[in-house]
């Protein structure tokens, strides 16, 4: 049976992990072993259990626990036998930051430790490549996109803001846990990296020489890498130029781009249904 404690004061220590933690503190860079995420809402909090996270503690509204969340309760308590379950009345957790969009439900989690690119990109045959995506609403708007089209697999610079960051997860709806991910190996091109695993590369940019994202050429690639950049200066120099294409999106009304996420869901519609 799940381990039931009520808590009334928003500044009791149990509420530390959701109410005050910093992504930081939550990450653990120095101890990454020992790094937490924070899943909101049982669609979220479903997904992530589906794909292997572990449980550490659940914090829910006082009414939801026979309720909406007695289902994900009951299979938090199945993997992590007494698990906490920390209940507190509504007007006591409407002062979490977002706490109405949770539907009444959060959990804390063991991050799972991060695959190698080789590893993620095994089987895969299309991928998106985020550079220095910062924003962790536009990182997780690409992988609800990258899930829904097709993408089988996402990479990330080191720059890229964490898709295991509360808002991220999100934004995502839970699809982060759907998608294969990992971060490229720092230090090391990734175009280079890419190229060694089979991939050619389509950096998605405005330049003069740039092909359209419909030309048939792009179709006929049985492997390929979709690069996307940061939000305004877009893809360093050196990255478009190392790529193997330099891929646009016909544009009208005087409308020279979109935003990174936008652009994400009309690159991966485009090419995520090719070769398939």
């Amino acid at each position: 049976m799940p381990n039931i404690i009520e808590i009334t004061d928003f500044h009791a220590p149990e509420l530390d992990i959701y109410a005050r933690y910093t992504e930081g503190q939550l990450l653990n860079r120095h101890e990454p072993e020992k790094g937490i995420f924070i899943a909101e809402s049982p669609l979220v909090i479903g997904r992530a259990l589906d794909g292997g996270c572990q449980p550490i503690s659940i914090l829910v509204e006082d009414r939801q626990v026979e309720h909406q969340a007695k289902e994900i309760i009951g299979r938090c308590d199945q993997i992590c036998k007494n698990i906490p379950v920390f209940t507190a009345p509504f007007e006591v957790l409407t002062e979490l930051t977002g706490f109405k969009l949770t539907r009444g439900l959060l959990c804390a989690m063991h991050r799972p430790p991060h695959p190698s690119v080789e590893q993620v990109c095994q089987n895969a045959r299309r991928v998106a490549v985020l550079e220095n995506v910062v924003n962790p609403t536009n990182v997780g708007a690409i992988f609800r996109s990258a899930a829904a089209l097709n993408m089988d697999a996402v990479l990330l610079t080191e720059g890229c803001s964490d898709p295991l960051y509360r808002r991220a997860v999100r934004v995502s709806m839970g699809t982060v846990f759907q998608v294969p991910w990992t971060f490229l190996k720092p230090g090391i091109d990734l175009t280079e990296q890419l190229h060694e695993l089979g991939f050619r590369t389509a950096a998605m940019a405005l330049r003069d020489d740039s092909c359209r994202i419909d030309d048939p050429v792009l179709e006929e690639l049985e492997k390929l890498a979709v690069v996307l950049g940061t939000e305004g200066e877009g893809l360093a120099a050196d990255t478009i130029s190392n790529c193997d294409y330099t891929v646009r999106i016909p544009m009208s009304h005087g409308v020279d781009s979109l935003n990174v996420a936008a652009a994400s869901a009309v690159a991966f519609w485009q090419l995520g249904n090719r070769g398939k």
